[in-house]
């Protein structure tokens, strides 16, 4: 009996260390994120437009890191979602707003700030618009949903 606790508890030991280096992966939640941490303030954002999608970990006992589209207008650092109500990453970002967000290979630290007037709001649904066709456009986007929410990240 011995033997298969030891083996349980060593193949639960083995998955937890790739779920914590490996994730967020996919649509699977992760930790920490891991990388080259950039200290420095940062003015210009555009890099992020470069990028896939980004990783964003928000605070607890245990860090919790998603997938998600980052976007940047000139230099403001948007991350959205739709339906955010609720969603565990949404509302610990905003009782505790500060986070770090993974861009390529590097990880910044980051202040999170839920955006509320429209006018940000329309930036930033035109930055992810932009992001999306792989090009600056004036064009618009189609009409933004009153579901979908955006946070501004600050770097500090």
């Amino acid at each position: 009996m011995a033997k298969v606790v030891s083996i349980v508890i060593g193949l639960v030991t083995v998955a937890a260390a790739v779920w914590v280096t490996q994730c967020p992966c996919d649509r699977n939640p992760g930790a920490w994120v891991f990388g080259d941490v950039v200290d420095a303030a940062i003015i210009d954002w555009s890099f992020a437009n470069e990028a896939g999608l980004c990783q964003l970990e928000v605070s607890g006992l245990i860090p919790h890191s998603i997938n998600l589209n980052c976007m940047a207008d000139r230099e403001t650092l948007f991350v959205s979602c739709a339906r955010c109500d609720g969603k565990h990453w949404s509302t610990v970002a905003m009782e505790v707003p500060y986070g770090r967000i993974k861009i390529n290979n590097s990880v910044y630290p980051v202040k999170m700030v839920r955006v509320r007037d429209d006018a940000t709001l329309d930036r930033a649904w035109l930055a992810r618009a932009n992001k999306r066709r792989g090009r600056s456009t004036t064009t618009s986007p189609p009409p933004r949903p009153s579901h979908w929410w955006s946070f501004r990240l600050e770097s500090y």
